[in-house]
């Protein structure tokens, strides 16, 4: 059952019902995992029109919230609350051919990457360290995750490795509470299977004022595969273009297909 996937970080999906729409009009994915939906589910817009009659989503007033939109049956079989955060940050389904789509929003952390003066920041490692023991229990099989990670991990994954080391979303601990939950699920980063070498970035600051111009970016969304379906993968991109659509989420959309 050959399927493509997109990861966005939509910045309020109510806000921007436009945007998903054109997305699912012109790139038409199988299955979109939208984070900070920043709505209860109840509130959500409606896309069954598009041709998106199944949705599974966690939703909040306000802010974060996740949702699955899918073209394919998918049945909801996970919301976890990671480190008890009372945050909706993960919702999970399973398709018909028994794969199981995971779609997270990491917190942010703040903007001190010091847990002892800023809470954010350490509820941003918790919840990571949360992830890593939940796959360390249930190793993940037949299974994808995607989201807004909310880490750049790679020198690569940013446009100035030194310069961001201190910097929420590049800083070592990050990367590393990162890397063992990845290590503990076995999952393989299926965006950086595909496109190995080079620059990739899948955000942009509103603060820069041509975002296009500067490419100050980073990549925040990340798709990952367990290693029993990421050799199934292919045909990872990132949407950039989105990100200069009229009243923008500063995330762009992220692609991978799967053959299975």
């Amino acid at each position: 059952m050959p399927f493509t996937i997109c990861t966005w970080n939509i910045n309020s999906v109510r806000l921007r019902e436009g945007l998903v729409q054109r997305l699912m009009q012109e790139e038409a994915p199988d299955i979109l995992c939208l984070q900070e939906c920043k709505s209860p589910v109840e509130k959500m817009p409606s896309f069954e029109t598009l041709g998106y009659p199944h949705r599974i989503a966690r939703g909040q007033k306000g802010y974060n919230g996740v949702a699955i939109l899918s073209r394919r049956p998918i049945e909801e079989v996970s919301a976890f609350d990671h480190a008890d955060l009372g945050h909706a940050r993960h919702v999970a389904g399973r398709l018909a051919n028994g794969v199981t789509i995971h779609n997270y929003y990491v917190p942010a952390g703040g903007d001190v990457p010091d847990r002892e003066v800023n809470a954010k920041f350490g509820q941003k490692l918790d919840y990571l360290t949360a992830m890593r023991d939940a796959f360390h229990a249930d190793t993940p099989s037949r299974a994808i995750l995607v989201g807004d990670l909310n880490i750049a991990p790679r020198p690569d994954d940013v446009w100035n490795h030194r310069q961001l080391l201190k910097i929420v979303s590049h800083t070592p601990v990050e990367v590393e509470h990162l890397a063992q939950a990845q290590d503990a699920g076995g999952w393989v980063d299926v965006t950086r299977q595909d496109i190995p070498d080079g620059q990739l970035y899948s955000w942009w600051s509103y603060r820069a004022r041509d975002w296009d111009a500067a490419d100050k970016g980073r990549r925040l969304d990340h798709v990952w595969a367990s290693r029993d379906v990421a050799g199934a993968a292919h045909g990872s991109r990132i949407l950039r273009a989105a990100r200069g659509w009229d009243g923008p989420s500063d995330h762009a959309p992220v692609f991978a297909a799967f053959d299975l």
